[in-house]
């Protein structure tokens, strides 16, 4: 029975804008995402709900008329959770609840509880918790009272029943013990990390199902976990890697995504730390995904708030596998022929001919032109390693042979 209800998935809308910061392109992309996102929570999308409106309403921020609209697909339809992809306020929240007699999330309370249930170790778990805390705390009064939590489902995993309905006070405390928590593992991490020696350290850094892990179990030979859904991995997986006699540290981090909650940017900064002592980052991106060069934006905003935009960088165009360039008539005057419908090798010839070399594509999941990249991460690791041992560099070969 237990089996059978893990596979139900929950019924649920979206609600997203189209406003002065994204126009009907960027909005469809960003409820693509939040499907996805829904998908990977537990849930299946029969709605999308769509309003032109700036700024938004400061009450339901949608118009009433979007939230009447919202109101009957929902009692016909018996959804059960409402999911707007903006951050909304707790009063917004508090105001949209009354009125649909639904749960309602934002996309900032779905990511959290994707990470509730991907996190596997009890640093993860912690960080989110204390994300998830952070988030909850100013939502505190009257936060989904007027229905059974203990039905469960998306948005419901993570602090309890007990918690929920307590004071302020007693969720501050929590918040105050999970942070002391952190310092204590933050500690012992750091002297773990003191403790792998002067090795060359590489981490692989990039948006959210981009190929992150399934490159790095082809590398390191590992068996990391790898899914086709967001966010697989949460924890910070960290391997030895011997390419032609030369060893270094290869890193697996969670991957990023545009808007991400602040509470778990501030959470997880100690698993980027990763990131922030690395020697050399591979930004591995998926080529195959129409906005990919919006994620490689959204990757270095975080890189740069981190302080590690600057640190040397080869950028992986994964899943070359799955590109497929849109068809275009030249005798169609319809639309102008655009980046869509470059060829992988066109697209090779834009900005991306101006990297110094410092570009690769590969497949990871079908191995395609893994030699080359291979090659050419030893050439880089090589540089790092024979400056910091100038004394044993005559031990590491200077071409790479195929293993």
């Amino acid at each position: 029975m237990i089996e059978e209800k893990s596979l139900t998935l929950e019924n649920a809308v979206l609600v997203g804008v189209v406003n002065s910061r994204q126009d009907e392109n960027q909005s469809k992309e960003y409820m693509d995402e939040l499907e996805f996102l829904t998908y990977t929570a537990g849930g299946q999308v029969l709605e999308r709900f769509t309003q032109k409106i700036d700024p938004p309403n400061p009450k339901t921020f949608i118009g009433s008329g979007k939230i009447q609209e919202v109101l009957e697909f929902v009692k016909k339809h018996d959804i059960s959770s409402v999911i707007f992809d903006d951050e909304l306020t707790p009063a917004q929240q508090g105001n949209i609840e009354k009125m649909l007699k639904v749960k309602v999330l934002d996309r900032t309370g779905l990511i959290l509880d994707i990470f509730a249930q991907r996190a596997q170790t009890s640093y993860a778990r912690t960080q989110v918790e204390l994300a998830q805390y952070q988030y909850l705390l100013p939502r505190l009064k009257g936060l989904w009272t007027h229905l059974e939590r203990q039905k469960g489902g998306i948005g419901m995993r993570g602090p309890g029943e007990t918690e929920i309905e307590t004071d302020r006070r007693i969720v501050r405390d929590k918040i105050s013990l999970l942070k002391k928590k952190l310092v204590t593992i933050d500690r012992q991490m750091a002297t773990q990390r003191g403790n792998r020696g002067a090795l060359v350290r590489v981490a692989l850094v990039g948006y959210t199902n981009v190929g992150k892990s399934t490159l790095m179990n082809v590398i390191a030979k590992s068996d990391v976990f790898a899914e086709n859904k967001l966010f697989a991995t949460l924890d910070t997986t960290v391997r030895k890697v011997v390419i032609g006699n030369l060893p270094f540290l290869l890193s697996d981090t969670v991957g990023f995504i545009r808007k991400l909650p602040t509470q778990l940017v501030e959470s997880f900064k100690s698993t980027l730390d990763e990131v922030q002592e690395a020697d050399l980052l591979l930004h591995v991106v998926d080529i195959s995904h129409p906005n990919f060069e919006e994620h490689i934006e959204s990757v270095n905003q975080i890189l740069k708030d981190i302080g590690s935009l600057d640190k040397p960088t080869y950028m992986v165009f994964n899943k070359i596998d799955a590109y497929t360039p849109e068809p275009w008539d030249e005798n169609e005057l319809i639309e102008e022929r655009g980046k869509k419908h470059y060829s992988l090798q066109e697209w090779k010839e834009t900005w991306m001919s101006k990297m110094n070399g410092q570009a690769l594509f590969i497949s990871a999941l079908n191995r395609e032109n893994l030699m080359d990249f291979r090659s050419r991460v030893y050439d880089e690791v090589r540089k790092i390693h024979v400056t910091r041992f100038p004394y044993n560099h005559f031990l590491y070969p200077e071409i790479l042979e195929e293993e």
